[in-house]
């Protein structure tokens, strides 16, 4: 055997095997397949709807007042139920600490550490960051993106999309540079383009054609460059858009041949049908 066979070999074979209990773990956590994955799957969803309420009504004065004692309750016991969610996916994995770091390891803990950090934090000058850790809670909504079938899909296609979206960006920045400087120098100061940031600032509203209208050239050239760039940002609308629909097509394409079994080491999903190894961590499906 090949040295490479041999650290191939090793690769795939690292990481003890579940045991029973650990993987009826896995399965009903992260197998969508499964009648007992489908209701935990809801049953959470359903959860995570609620705490993000529970939050949101927590920041209206009126309803803080009335009902902060439930809220808090409430609070508390979400964040105790994610908890034990975020260890029990820790230990139904192979390979914990792949799970922690990837994004949705990291945004379930995310979900959980604003609520203690809020018990250490305990002095009045600190209010401003225990309201900030309060905001943070919000990133629960984020889990729901693993529970939804299309959510890796239409991800995959804007990362693969981000390049050429990323030159288009580029282009855009520039137009929007060279047409303020020029309705600096059309305009002037005198009708409200006091600078070329501030032009700049006129261009980009004008180009996305949201038009505040707290600047407007008044000179007919001012008008026309205004029209020009009006019509120009209707075109530029389907280019992202043409861009990431390719991409998604393309990942729709992809996904036919691919399954949503997690991989019972790292919980990464999206492999081959055919597929016996994990193509991120390399464990043996």
């Amino acid at each position: 055997m090949t040295p490479q066979l041999k650290y191939r070999k090793h690769k795939f074979d690292e990481g003890e095997p579940l045991s029973p209990w650990r993987e009826k773990i896995h399965e009903v956590i992260f197998e969508a397949d499964t009648f007992a994955g489908k209701s935990f799957d809801v049953a959470l969803i359903i959860t995570i709807f609620i705490s993000v309420l529970a939050v949101m009504l927590d920041s209206v004065k009126v309803i803080s007042v009335q009902y902060g004692s439930l809220l808090l309750a409430a609070e508390w016991a979400f964040t105790i139920l994610f908890t034990i969610e975020y260890i029990l996916r820790l230990i139904s994995v192979r390979k914990p600490l792949q799970y922690a770091k990837s994004f949705y390891g990291v945004v379930d803990l995310l979900s959980i550490i604003p609520t203690y950090l809020t018990l250490i934090i305990v002095d009045a000058k600190y209010f401003l960051i225990i309201r900030i850790l309060r905001v943070l809670r919000i990133f629960r909504i984020f889990k729901l993106a693993n529970y939804m079938g299309e959510a890796s899909l239409m991800m995959n296609a804007l990362r693969n999309s981000g390049t050429k979206i990323s030159v288009f960006l580029y282009t855009v920045l520039m137009s929007v540079v060279v047409f303020g400087s020029l309705v600096y120098v059309i305009e002037g100061p005198e009708n409200g383009f006091s600078s070329i940031p501030t032009s700049v600032y006129w261009a980009i509203v004008t180009l996305t054609t949201v038009g505040y209208g707290d600047i407007s050239p008044q000179t007919p050239v001012g008008q026309f460059l205004a029209s020009c760039i009006m019509i120009l940002g209707y075109g530029l609308i389907a280019v992202p858009t043409g861009i990431y629909s390719a991409e998604i097509t393309r990942e729709v394409m992809k996904k036919k041949d691919v399954t949503n079994n997690a991989c019972p080491a790292c919980a990464y999903e999206g492999h081959d049908k055919d597929a016996e190894f994990c193509k991120k961590c390399g464990t043996k499906l």
